[in-house]
């Protein structure tokens, strides 16, 4: 049964503004870093390894939009990073949020039972102070809090400029991170879900149980919570029981745990977003032509040509507040754990529960093909 509240039922014990970065773990992060760029059209900003003074780790900083990903890889075994790799392979380890102040955020965190990763460490220099802290979340997964204000410098102490050679690439009109998914183990949503109400003061405001999201073989529940100022949008799904294995259970067995499962990205306009990261080489989920027969009786009249979102492959679906425009990749990762949404809102601020069918069926088609299913 779906349950979608717009109201503010959670409590603000301090301001988070919105989503700062990602930092992903990688075995190559200069390779990495070549696919973001080409594929996703990240652009270079920040870097600091071996050349800035720092020794155990690089990290290369690229610019979506508003938001950051940071692409860091150990240089060492004796790295915690090595470690986080050997078990999970390449994935996001790190989803920071931007604060007033770093340590007023992890305070208000600890004082209601979060566990600490990192406590608040000021780097300081010539152009100011950089603050950040970090709490443990789901699996191996954290959340760093980023109190940049009173820094005017490149990213932070130690970066320097990211130059890389200029690349002929089609502009993707991605702009921000929209929401970011997480996949726990079966009877653990719930439980993560109240931390994230009990330790952040986030409210939830979308539920979802298995009669909403099934297949022939599979099934998952979801919740989603959300930041006072809906900047901060984080999905939580567990597997539920079905005839076959789930994405979601198959994602947590190669995963070897709970982790980040998608990363959505908020386009301007999914139709130019999508034609340039297909021209650019990204490879999406298939979606069966049958599905747009009856899109237009099913979600309404939309600005958008019904035979070029065919032609594409985007998804559609509308709620009281209006429609959005989605379509998934495939995971960008050997083990078929973490992928991509494009995503373009049109006043809907759901996430698009009338295409759940044929995502989820195009997933377990995919699956099959692993043996996975």
């Amino acid at each position: 049964m779906t349950y979608i509240t717009k109201e503010w039922n959670g409590t603000e014990y301090f301001p988070i503004h919105d989503f700062h970065h990602i930092e992903l773990l990688t075995g190559n992060a200069k390779q990495a870093v070549h696919y973001y760029r080409t594929a996703f059209g990240l652009e270079p900003y920040a870097y600091c390894g071996p050349e800035t003074g720092v020794k155990e780790a690089v990290s290369y900083v690229l610019q979506n939009g508003k938001h950051f990903f940071i692409i860091t890889t150990p240089l060492s075994s004796s790295h915690p990073g090595s470690d986080w790799l050997k078990r999970h392979g390449d994935g996001v380890y790190d989803i920071a949020f931007s604060v007033d102040c770093d340590l007023e955020a992890y305070e208000s965190c600890m004082s209601r039972g979060a566990v600490s990763v990192l406590e608040p460490m000021a780097s300081e220099n010539d152009e100011g102070i950089f603050g950040k802290s970090s709490i443990k979340t789901y699996g191996d997964t954290i959340h760093s809090f980023i109190d940049d204000s009173k820094y005017n410098g490149l990213w932070a102490p130690g970066f320097k400029t990211l130059n890389l050679p200029k690349l002929e690439k089609c502009h993707t009109s991605l702009r921000r991170i929209d929401h970011i998914v997480g996949n726990v183990e079966l009877g653990q949503m719930d439980k993560w879900g109240e931390y994230y109400e009990n330790i952040f003061g986030f409210s939830t405001f979308v539920r979802f149980d298995e009669t909403d999201i099934s297949t022939k073989y599979s099934s998952l529940k979801s919740i989603v919570l959300r930041s006072k100022n809906w900047k901060i949008k984080l999905p939580i799904n567990e597997p539920a029981q079905g005839l076959k294995k789930s994405q979601i259970e198959e994602y947590l067995d190669f995963n070897e745990g709970p982790g980040v499962q998608h990363i959505a990205l908020l386009s301007d306009n999914i139709i130019d977003s999508i034609t340039a990261l297909r021209n650019n080489g990204v490879d999406f989920l298939d979606v069966p032509d049958s599905y747009y027969d009856d899109l237009e009786n099913r979600v309404g009249k939309i600005d958008e040509d019904i035979e070029l979102l065919k032609k594409l492959k985007i998804l559609v679906d509308k709620d009281d507040d209006g429609y959005l425009l989605q379509l998934f990749t495939k995971p960008i990762e050997d083990r078929p754990t973490l992928f991509i949404e494009i995503i373009q809102r049109k006043g809907s601020r759901g996430f698009g529960q009338g295409n759940f069918q044929a995502l989820f069926e195009s997933i377990e088609r995919e699956q099959s093909l692993r043996g996975n299913l």
